[in-house]
């Protein structure tokens, strides 16, 4: 029920077919619960461990190194290098490794930390069902039900307020909104019918705590259809790898550009030494064609960065846990240098990207100022030899 907020409790009461002295009826809540599911927010669809592993090579300059390595081995095989025909495929395969693994503890840290949102829901609620009042699982609401609240309870689920109990009642969502102070609920309809969830003081948001008062509402969202559900549902479907960052183009680029240079170099080499097919020492022009094929080769392998794709993801991954001791979430590698590249941040409360918080960051101790009871100083009386940052 999208619009609530906008209704009359009447009205609301009305739209649900239900009766607030009475609540849902045992075979009400079993059909609801067929259309609208249980009330607990999804977990998703985990990617696989192997999808996950090859998202960390859909790279170009990675997909360069993959390449080269397998030149390598190739050539050095043909070669008859033996065991050093191993070595340098060997050191670009444990740099790629590596890499992977980072990517993927990243990836997995967080799509953990998301998952535990689910650990902002009530696990009971005190709801009235078939005339009495009764506790239940939180999970098993329903929209229609009738639900007290009171000091200290975790709302279970999005609910539209139909009495308070007292002179005020008092909600705390910084969870939602990262409003400092807790808000003050009524039971009034608001106007405006797309209004934001600040707005929407006859709401109580699943997840949210109950600092002051006594109130009863009904069930208006449960599950993924409530505020935080749809918080959680735009997290995690975002496809972030259809939106590039500025660091990942600017590797692609280069890395398309390596790649022509590298092709350009083994034409070249390869070109350049055609008069030479014919020597003796080749046995034959087509013997002298594939030595310097692999003079070609083994040229633009030499050329290719090895290092660069661990030094980057190296110096990502530093910047993820700096951020994950300030229990920021990061989802992707590539996004750390996107946020690093933010020069203005617009937002309208505290809380929202602070901690909430007010912390005393600098303290200027001054000398014992003798006055009579009536004179007034001035604070910059007192601070004219210190200097205060």
């Amino acid at each position: 029920m999208e619009d609530a907020h906008a209704k009359t409790v009447a009205e609301v009461f009305v739209q649900l077919a239900v009766d607030p002295s009475e609540g849902l009826s045992a075979d009400d809540v079993w059909r609801l619960r067929r259309t609208w599911g249980r009330n607990e927010l999804s977990k998703g669809l985990k990617k696989s461990f192997l999808k996950l592993v090859l998202k960390q090579f859909d790279d170009v300059l990675v997909k360069i190194l993959l390449a080269a390595a397998l030149t390598s081995l190739i050539l050095g095989m043909a070669n008859s290098e033996g065991i050093y025909s191993l070595i340098e495929p060997s050191v670009i395969a444990c740099i790629l490794i590596a890499n992977a693994i980072v990517g993927v503890m990243t990836e997995t840290n967080a799509a953990k930390a998301i998952e535990e949102l689910g650990a902002y829901q009530a696990e009971v609620a005190t709801v009235c069902r078939g005339g009495s009042l009764t506790v239940c699982p939180a999970a098993e609401l329903v929209p229609g039900d009738i639900v007290e609240l009171a000091v200290g309870d975790r709302i279970p689920a999005d609910i539209r307020l139909s009495g308070i109990v007292g002179s005020t009642f008092r909600v705390d969502q910084a969870l939602l909104t990262g409003e400092s102070e807790s808000v003050t609920k009524t039971i009034e309809k608001i106007a405006a019918t797309k209004a934001v969830l600040q707005d929407k003081t006859c709401i109580a948001f699943s997840g949210t705590i109950v600092t002051a008062g006594r109130a009863q509402g009904v069930v208006v969202a449960t599950g993924m259809s409530t505020a935080i559900g749809q918080i959680q549902n735009a997290v995690t479907e975002v496809d972030y790898m259809d939106q590039t960052t500025p660091l990942k183009r600017k590797l692609d680029e280069f890395g398309t550009f390596l790649s022509k240079v590298i092709a350009a170099i083994c034409i070249l080499v390869w070109l350049i030494n055609i008069r030479h097919f014919r020597d003796d020492a080749h046995g034959g022009i087509f013997r002298g064609a594939i030595h310097y094929f692999k003079v070609a080769v083994a040229l633009a392998v030499a050329a290719i960065p090895e290092g660069l794709p661990a030094v980057v993801t190296t110096c990502l991954a530093l910047g993820t846990r700096k951020l994950a001791k300030q229990k920021a979430i990061v989802r992707t590698l590539s996004s750390v240098e996107t946020l690093g590249c933010t020069s203005v941040i617009c937002s309208d409360k505290t809380g929202t990207v602070t901690t909430n918080i007010m912390t005393i960051t600098h303290v200027c101790a001054v000398n014992f100022i003798e006055a009579a009871a009536d004179d007034k100083i001035s604070l910059a009386d007192c601070l004219t030899d210190y200097k205060v940052t």
